[in-house]
C-alpha cells in the first residue's frame, strides 16, 4: 500500500508524531487524534492538504463514536494505527497507576479498536495496526499493569485475526511489539537497557506496517530476547530480576 487514508490514535507526541509525519511524506492523507488536540497542530501547519485533527481522549465513554466521526471526515478509512498507551514501572503497586493502565491500554485499547473494526467490516475492510510491546511477552514484575495489558492487547488482536478469518472479512491486523525505545512514555530515566532511536524505530514500524505484517516484534535484539523469554520456565522467571 504505497498511500491512502490513515488514522492514527495518540499522535501528539513521541512514536506517534514521528510516524505520522512518516506516513505524510509519504502522500497519505491523515486524521490524526489525540487527548491534547492542540499538540497536533505542527502536522496540519506542515501538511495543511493531508491533515485533519481531533481531539479524542480514548478513556471517554464517547471516543468510540468521535473516532467514528473523524472517520466519516476522512471519507472513509483504509488503515487504522492504535499508539495510544501508558506504561510505568510500579514497584510499590500504586493502584492509581494499575488501575489508570488498566483503563488505557484495556478499555480505551478496545473501545477504539472495536470501533474501527466493525466500521471496516461493514465498509468493505481495511487493516488495523497497533503499537504493543515485548512486555507482553511474559509477566514483568517491576510493570505488573503494563506487561498484562499488552499481553491482552497481543491476544485481542490475534483473536480479531481469526474472527476476521471466519467471517471472511477483509481486515488485516497487525501487531508491532517494540522494546524500549527514547520517547516521553518512559520520562526521564536514561539506564535502559538496548535503547532505540525514535526515528529508526517509527521508520521500522511504517516499513512494516504498510508491508502488512500479522507480527513485528522491534528490533532484532529484542527478538532474540524475546525468544528465550518465551523458553524461560516460570520457576525460573519468578527468580528473575528484571526491571
Amino acid at each position: 500500500m504505497e498511500s491512502g487514508r490513515a488514522i492514527i490514535m495518540g499522535a501528539s507526541s513521541g512514536m506517534g508524531f514521528r510516524i505520522a509525519e512518516l506516513l505524510l511524506e509519504k502522500g497519505w492523507k491523515l486524521g490524526v487524534a489525540a487527548r491534547r488536540e492542540e499538540l497536533l497542530q505542527p502536522l496540519k501547519n506542515t501538511f495543511p492538504n493531508q491533515v485533519i485533527t481531533a481531539r479524542i481522549d480514548v478513556n471517554d465513554v464517547e471516543a468510540d463514536k468521535q473516532l467514528l466521526q473523524l472517520t466519516e471526515q476522512m471519507g472513509g478509512i483504509d488503515l487504522y494505527l492504535h499508539v495510544s498507551g501508558i506504561g510505568k514501572q510500579n514497584m510499590e503497586l500504586q493502584p492509581e497507576i494499575e488501575l489508570g493502565t488498566v483503563e488505557t491500554n484495556g478499555l480505551g485499547f478496545t473501545r477504539c479498536i472495536t470501533a474501527i473494526y466493525n466500521y471496516m467490516a461493514s465498509h468493505g475492510g481495511g487493516q488495523i495496526a497497533a503499537i504493543s510491546s515485548i512486555a507482553g511477552t511474559k509477566g514483568l514484575g517491576a510493570a505488573p499493569s503494563y506487561s498484562a495489558t499488552k499481553a491482552f492487547q497481543n491476544t485481542y488482536l490475534e483473536a480479531l485475526e481469526q474472527q476476521a478469518h471466519m467471517r471472511h472479512l477483509n481486515i488485516r491486523i497487525t501487531d508491532i511489539r517494540p522494546g524500549f525505545v527514547a520517547t516521553p512514555l518512559l520520562g526521564e530515566q536514561p539506564n535502559y537497557p538496548m535503547l532505540m532511536d525514535t526515528n529508526a524505530a517509527a521508520s521500522e514500524i511504517v516499513r512494516y506496517v504498510l508491508r502488512k505484517s500479522h507480527v513485528h516484534v522491534l528490533d532484532w535484539r529484542y527478538r532474540i530476547l524475546t525468544f528465550f523469554w518465551s523458553l524461560c520456565p516460570r520457576c525460573l522467571w519468578r527468580r528473575l530480576p528484571i526491571r
